[in-house]
């Protein structure tokens, strides 16, 4: 269904919480998602509730024709900012895991194979799952994506990250990343004596997300590859099942359970 626009997060929570049973998708983009919708993006991670919510990143405001979004990089030039504007972006790796978020992964829209296997593990995942679908705004901002967009692109510009497997990427899996004292560095499989023993493990399931965060935020024309996959995976207790224990635990220390009980638990007085 439709809703309010910046409101999904919000109505999806709801549905969520009245009906347990159901499996709720929500989708937004990068302007509803995290402008308006700012607010309700972070608590339903903090909340940890269990949605899958899909974030079309487009890095603009698409549908309302073409203003700059909270995602668009400094000194871009849109309907909203002729000038260009003079603010820092979000990223929403960041955003998620600033709010406690435990489920992260990202896949490009041309990428039918890797955005069918985040979906996956999405839904697999019990709790608030956050997708990061990058996208070209074909009207307003063509090409934000470009680097990746394609096959040979995402060979030369991306890594695939996959719980239990070496961090490795480049045209031939050349390159590898390893622990640089609190940073990552690139590396070239059999330069200087490095092997794939030495390349990083990806630990999707790691509580602590400090290098799940590095991964995330690569890419930034900061000469890494733009990581591609499930970046936090984590187990946590999930809001609606917390809310739904507590009603019945509730439930069974009262001595009514239902609205004729209730009346019946006061003096009854009948009228002849």
């Amino acid at each position: 269904m439709n809703t309010i626009h910046g409101r999904a997060a919000a109505i999806a929570t709801g549905a969520k919480v009245a009906n347990p049973n159901l499996t709720v998708w929500q989708v937004s983009g990068d302007g509803d998602g995290l402008a308006i919708g700012g607010n309700h993006f972070i608590h339903a991670n903090r909340r940890n509730i269990n949605l899958n919510m899909i974030l079309l990143n487009n890095r603009i405001y698409g549908l309302t024709k073409g203003q700059y979004s909270p995602t668009s990089p400094r000194g871009f030039v849109s309907k909203s900012s002729p000038y260009g504007t003079v603010e820092d972006p979000f990223r929403p790796a960041e955003l998620c895991f600033g709010a406690r978020g435990h489920f992260f992964a990202r896949a490009v829209a041309t990428d039918a194979k890797g955005t069918v296997e985040i979906l996956k593990a999405a839904y697999q995942h019990k709790g608030a799952a956050v997708c990061e679908i990058l996208q070209n705004c074909v009207i307003f901002n063509n090409g934000c994506h470009d680097a990746v967009y394609n096959a040979q692109g995402r060979k030369e510009n991306a890594i695939y990250v996959e719980h239990g497997k070496p961090l490795i990427f480049g045209p031939n899996n050349e390159f590898g990343l390893v622990q640089d004292g609190f940073s990552l560095k690139i590396v070239k499989i059999g330069e200087n004596g490095i092997t794939e023993n030495d390349i990083l493990v990806h630990d999707a399931h790691c509580e602590d997300n400090t290098l799940q965060l590095k991964l995330a935020l690569m890419g930034n024309n900061d000469g890494f590859p733009v990581a591609l996959g499930v970046i936090r995976d984590v187990d946590a207790p999930t809001y609606d099942e917390a809310v739904t224990q507590q009603i019945e635990e509730v439930k069974a220390a009262k001595k009514y359970h239902n609205f004729s009980e209730l009346l019946e638990t006061n003096d009854i007085w009948e009228v002849k």
